[in-house]
């Protein structure tokens, strides 16, 4: 009985530790494709001018959609930001989402905004709305009070009000860089067959903010917010750079993101109700489009124009993780009928593997890994060449990784070139893997055993505000 035991733990020993060696193949794999993608695409962006560019081109022009819930303390700012931004022709449309505060009256009074007459005929079913502004002074903002939805549900109501074939949908507490518009619109000028593009999302804990844009990066003394950095660093540079070469973009960041408008239109919007709404839009596009046409594409750009907050209490950070564990397991299950499929490519062959393996299944076999090596060491049936092997890739490849993500950042968009910066992204790099890493592996198993138990709320993400000077 006890033989059986031994070999049960040292065969699932085995099996953790090619399931962390195939992860590492694949994050390299990742990286060297990342590496030149972003070359490739700094080299045609740097010495381009955007805005001349695309007031000689036929631009399309963009509605920009802002849900806000409870945002008063920080919402006439957030506009006035918004409203600088540069682009030819574009709409801005905040949806008041039934706040309970003061959002409402703070826009009327510091837009002088007019209640007008807006034709009933909404294309996408949202809850009701109360009644449509416009500004007395600012042509382009319009302001949307509704019954409260959430925010998938505001941002349908945005898309019923929006008037241009391009919509661009934001957090009401993004900071964005004012060239961001021109960016993220230029794949739909170069490509008709794209239908949604992305955006890369930085940390924005710890730079200097002035009237609602980021004046000078820096970073956060706390550790929370610095390990942050670093996964969303290599998140963005080398996770989804990777997936855009196989037409594989799976999830876009509810952050900041851009679509056209009619092929929103065409599947019914966002899900209302989803946890995982970001994710799962993305994934019906490719579900309804590349049938039609397989052509069709959906995008990343890897130039930094968004940022934004990330929490910095264990509480807040595990009610995230939690949650995008709940939204992409949601998300997978919603869509599961795309897996192998032949009709999306490798999209079906290799992305959506991945994500089932590595993102909804991977914390559960992490988990149990971690367990059962500390179990099998404890009964010493572990050797010593195992042991390291073990170790080497659970660890060294993390680490390896890590500072391979912040070479890259350093190589192409120099975001923090203050030597100290980078000294200590450097060492935040090696950190996150001894507790960091492992604690979000717990979180993230805690998702999925709260979502098979029924446990699918958001949960509350207060959070503190970046200064502004």
């Amino acid at each position: 009985m006890m033989n059986d035991l031994i070999k049960i733990m040292m065969m699932f020993n085995y099996i953790v530790l090619f399931y962390f060696l195939s992860l590492v193949t694949i994050y390299f794999t990742l990286n060297i494709i990342s590496f030149f993608r972003i070359l490739r695409y700094k080299n045609k962006i740097e010495f381009a001018d955007l805005e001349r560019i695309f007031k000689l081109k036929n631009y399309k022009p963009i509605s920009v959609i802002v849900p806000a819930y409870n945002e008063g303390n920080n919402i006439v700012e957030n506009v006035k930001s918004l409203l600088q931004l540069i682009y030819p022709q574009f709409q801005l449309v905040i949806v008041n989402d039934g706040s309970k505060d003061n959002t409402l009256q703070k826009l009327i009074d510091n837009f002088s905004l007019k209640q007008i007459s807006f034709p009933d005929l909404y294309k996408i079913k949202s809850e009701k709305i109360n009644a449509v502004y416009k500004s007395k002074e600012i042509r382009n903002l319009t302001v949307v009070d509704k019954v409260n939805g959430g925010k998938a549900d505001a941002i349908n109501a945005g898309i019923n009000v929006a008037k241009y074939p391009l919509i661009t949908v934001i957090d009401a507490d993004s900071l964005l860089e004012r060239d961001c518009l021109l960016k993220i619109a230029q794949p739909f000028i170069e490509n008709e067959n794209v239908v949604a593009v992305g955006g890369t999302i930085r940390i924005a804990n710890g730079c200097e903010v002035r009237k609602g844009h980021i004046i000078k990066v820096g970073l956060s003394k706390n550790w929370l917010a610095r390990f942050q950095v670093i996964e969303y660093l290599r998140a963005f540079l080398f996770g989804r750079t990777g997936f855009d070469a196989l037409n594989g973009i799976l999830i876009i960041s509810g952050a900041f993101s851009c679509f056209k408008r009619d092929a929103v239109v065409e599947i019914g919007g966002y899900r209302s109700g989803s946890i995982g709404e970001d994710m799962e839009i993305v994934m019906r596009l490719h579900k309804h489009f590349r049938k039609i046409n397989p052509d069709t594409k959906i995008t990343f750009i890897p130039d930094p124009i968004c940022w934004t907050e990330a929490p910095e209490s264990l509480k807040i950070l595990m009610r995230q993780r939690t949650r995008w564990q709940k939204g992409t397991i949601e998300s997978l299950l919603l869509h599961k009928e795309m897996l192998f499929n032949l009709n999306y490519g490798l999209l079906g062959f290799i992305v959506i593997p991945y994500y089932l393996i590595y993102e909804f299944l991977g914390p559960v076999i992490e988990f149990s890994g971690y367990i059962f090596f500390l179990l099998s060491l404890l009964l010493g049936i572990l050797s010593f060449e195992f042991t390291i092997a073990f170790l080497a890739a659970a660890m060294l490849y993390g680490i390896l990784l890590s500072i391979l993500s912040v070479i890259l950042e350093e190589l192409s968009f120099k975001k923090y070139p203050n030597v100290n910066h980078l000294l200590i992204l450097f060492l935040t790099a090696v950190l996150e893997n001894f507790g960091y890493r492992q604690l979000t592996t717990w979180w993230r198993f805690k998702g999925t055993i709260e979502f098979f138990l029924g446990q699918r709320s958001w949960g509350n993400m207060e959070k503190k505000g970046l200064s502004s000077k």
